[in-house]
């Protein structure tokens, strides 16, 4: 199989690089994800490069040719280079020296079926050859899986497990983007067995492939899947259930409202906020992450959208709006202008409201009212207003 260089020639600097790192005398290669989708036919995001020359010898030549060089991950092999605004990652060829389920101690090489071999799935593992084009697959399977849609580990499913743990993860987001059919049936026996395994992992690389997995455009049938085979189990037990998830993608799709990865995982769990809470906890979410998903799982209804979106802002009344399955009135607050209670503290003790305790009672009361009514302004606010600073003093 042959690319069309042009698919990263046309990205400032490129040439200057593969120059740097002797393209010519092939000592480096594109790898992964830049071959891969290009033969999908599919834009390529991330560039990387693997090559013969050992770390310090990478950054050595970048240097010299005045490119910035990044030690993002030496101990690996992996140097970030910018040339003219364009970033590419660039790995040294690597075989395993030891691996413990999470991190790799690995050796250089200048061997191609070396580093192959050290890699997940046989579509990840072709290379090619950034001047021709020319893909290789020292694999063996790569080129024949990535025709049938086959996601695929490379030699035995248990042993990359072992290796590392969240490729049990990183299986299921490649075959709910790339995978036709049935999974794998070695693999999906693999992961199965070892999903226990997932509990050896820090939590926020599980967040990371969960989340990749759920902005996909539809992976509901791949959550089953998982659901199915208890591979949510050990580490999210709470998630039980993918019809939820496909109501809310038909609810987003039918609002026009793109795929958020938060929102889907809130889809998934309880409609309990304490819940949510625990698990974006022990996800080490963000706390702005943490409070949008147990916003998003409240049953509470305030009725209207626009006071869902009063109450909660519109990013999180969106997300209850959709799990609600409402995509008609998530779409009409998207983008809504919040209004702004047009009214203080100080106007109402100009109205005779005492200082203290009763203002922010008659300010609760008005808001309310002014929501209920559907924020009016004008006469219509004035007279909810003088009524509630009415019923206020009447009771105190």
């Amino acid at each position: 199989m042959k690319l069309d260089p042009a698919a990263w020639f046309d990205r400032p600097g490129i040439r200057h690089l593969l120059d740097t790192l002797d393209a010519t005398d092939g000592a480096c290669r594109f790898v992964g994800g830049a071959v891969r989708d290009l033969a999908l036919g599919s834009d390529i995001s991330d560039l990387d490069l693997s090559t013969r020359f050992v770390p310090t010898e990478v950054i050595d030549r970048l240097t010299a040719a005045g490119i910035k060089s990044v030690p993002t991950g030496l101990a690996h092999g992996t140097i970030t280079a910018i040339t003219s605004g364009t970033v590419v990652e660039v790995t040294t060829l690597r075989a395993d020296l030891a691996t413990d389920g999470r991190r790799a101690t690995v050796a250089f090489t200048d061997d191609w079926a070396a580093d192959a071999s050290r890699r997940d799935f046989t579509i990840n593992a072709l290379y090619a050859d950034p001047l021709t084009g020319e893909v290789s697959d020292p694999a063996g399977q790569g080129l024949a899986d990535l025709d049938a849609r086959r996601v695929r580990f490379i030699g035995d499913p248990l042993v990359r497990i072992a290796e590392d743990h969240l490729r049990i993860l990183r299986f299921f987001r490649f075959y709910a983007r790339f995978g036709q059919g049935a999974p794998d049936a070695p693999a999906l026996a693999a992961c199965t067995a070892r999903a226990n395994d997932l509990m050896a992992l820090s939590r926020e690389r599980i967040a990371y492939e969960l989340m990749n997995l759920l902005g996909l455009p539809d992976p509901v049938s791949t959550l089953a899947i998982m659901i199915d085979h208890g591979i949510f189990r050990p580490v999210l037990p709470e998630i039980t259930d993918s019809a939820p998830l496909a109501a809310l993608i038909l609810a987003e799709r039918q609002a026009n409202i793109p795929a958020d990865s938060l929102r889907r995982l809130a889809a998934l769990l309880p409609r309990d906020p304490l819940i949510a809470e625990k698990i974006a906890s022990r996800l080490k979410m963000s706390l702005k992450d943490r409070k949008r998903l147990a916003q998003a799982v409240d049953p509470t209804n305030f009725g209207s959208p626009q006071a869902h979106a009063y109450r909660l802002g519109n990013t999180s009344a969106v997300d209850r709006l959709l799990i609600d399955a409402r995509p008609a009135d998530a779409a009409s607050i998207a983008t809504w202008e919040l209004p702004r209670l047009p009214l203080g503290g100080g106007a109402l003790i100009a109205r005779g409201v005492p200082q203290g305790p009763l203002v922010a009672k008659t300010l609760q009361a008005i808001e309310q009212a002014w929501l209920d009514a559907g924020f009016p302004t004008g006469d219509l606010f004035d007279a909810i207003v003088a009524e509630a600073i009415a019923r206020i003093l009447g009771s105190a």
